[in-house]
């Protein structure tokens, strides 16, 4: 599994560590390579979600407005194959994900011509690069008729057979983090913003802020996460007429990256310091079915789940890795035992003083996503 990692302290440079992730291995969850960039950390913050068919891995420090291209055809050996800032009149990308045509389409939250002294615009766009990094086509998120509306996109998801793509509106600036309320609905074909929508505000009434991550569900409605720890539920998306519900509040806020396995979504949850997973088959009422705390002090953020292994990565605020395994049968998910570091302690840590990149410290991974 490649591991994309900043420096805790914000002194050193962000770096990808490559772990065993074989369960079956020998030295299973042992440190293989990193190779560090010249990004000092500012938030090594997202890469994709899964390994795409390249093997060329696109990953950001949000707050530096900076993309790497990772090489990891051979993923003992990785190497920067690209980086690169702002595109196609938008910066600051968040997320990406990939199209039928091997292409990355991500998420930028801001345009250049915010006016001047404003900051960052309430509008971005979404961007097609290449794996060279080279710009295809860009769009803007910007709609006149939610001219006050924060318009940042934040994470997307493709519909190649509906000619759809699905956008969140969420800010990584804490001065609007709370603003975001709304989702676009794109056609894939051209890029034309043919929808901008308010999510439902739901019965507790802040369940739908700041939305955040889109996920495809097995019924085919999209589930979208929100850091006020709700989740919404998009349908009608082939019909052309789509609408949101909040179908689920977890505990608390601040809920991070959520994973869909079959019929399950697992949902990273702070305010309990784990996991809670959710059974979606009844899409519009769905079901809590398993929860596991990791530590009482940790603070999940983001999941990733291995279809080989059958493992579930989280990473969050400490310098650990966790695995855990998910009985796709009932959804109850138990911590993977197997997976401890030389500290006796389940997972990894990323304290250390050996990093084979000449670095020692406190990493903090953030992004992780396994080989194919």
């Amino acid at each position: 599994m490649f591991v994309w990692t900043g420096d805790s302290a914000q002194k050193g440079n962000d770096f990808l560590a490559v772990l065993d992730a074989d369960p079956s291995s020998a030295s299973y969850g042992r440190l293989i390579t990193t190779v560090g960039t010249d990004q000092q950390t500012m938030n090594a913050h997202h890469t994709e979600y899964v390994m795409p068919a390249s093997g060329m891995l696109f990953a950001n420090d949000h707050d530096a407005g900076r993309t790497f291209v990772f090489d990891l055809r051979d993923p003992m050996h990785p190497k920067i194959a690209a980086s690169f800032t702002d595109m196609g009149g938008y910066m600051h990308p968040h997320s990406y994900l990939r199209l039928p045509n091997g292409n990355v389409l991500a998420t930028f939250q801001h345009a250049h011509h915010a006016p001047s002294g404003a900051g960052p615009g309430k509008s971005g766009g979404l961007v097609e690069i290449d794996d060279s990094g080279k710009v295809i086509r860009s769009a803007s998120s910007a709609d006149p008729a939610f001219a006050d509306a924060l318009l940042t996109p934040y994470s997307l998801v493709v519909l190649p057979a509906l000619d759809r793509v699905v956008s969140t509106n969420s800010s990584m600036h804490d001065g609007d983090i709370f603003s975001g309320a709304t989702y676009q609905v794109w056609r894939l074909s051209d890029l034309k913003l043919l929808e901008t929508a308010y999510f439902d505000v739901g019965q507790n009434r802040y369940g739908h802020i700041s939305p955040e991550e889109p996920r495809l569900g097995p019924d085919g409605s999209i589930y979208v996460q929100t850091l006020g720890c709700g989740i919404e539920r998009i349908t009608g998306l082939s019909t052309n007429e789509p609408h949101s519900q909040l179908v689920h509040t977890f505990p608390g806020n601040w809920c991070g990256v959520p994973t869909i396995v079959g019929h399950y979504l697992i949902q990273s949850v702070p305010s309990i310091h784990g996991v809670i997973v959710l059974d979606i088959t009844y899409g519009a009422k769905p079901t809590e079915v398993a929860r596991l705390t990791i530590g009482d002090t940790f603070e999940p953020h983001w999941t990733g789940w291995d279809a080989t292994a059958k493992r579930l990565v989280v990473t969050g605020n400490q310098p650990r890795l966790y695995m855990l395994k998910l009985d796709e049968a009932t959804g109850t998910l138990t911590m993977d035992d197997a997976l401890r570091d030389a500290d006796g302690k389940s997972g990894v840590s990323f304290d250390r003083t050996d990093w084979p990149h000449g670095w020692s410290g406190k990493g903090l991974p953030h992004g992780v996503v396994f080989s194919r």
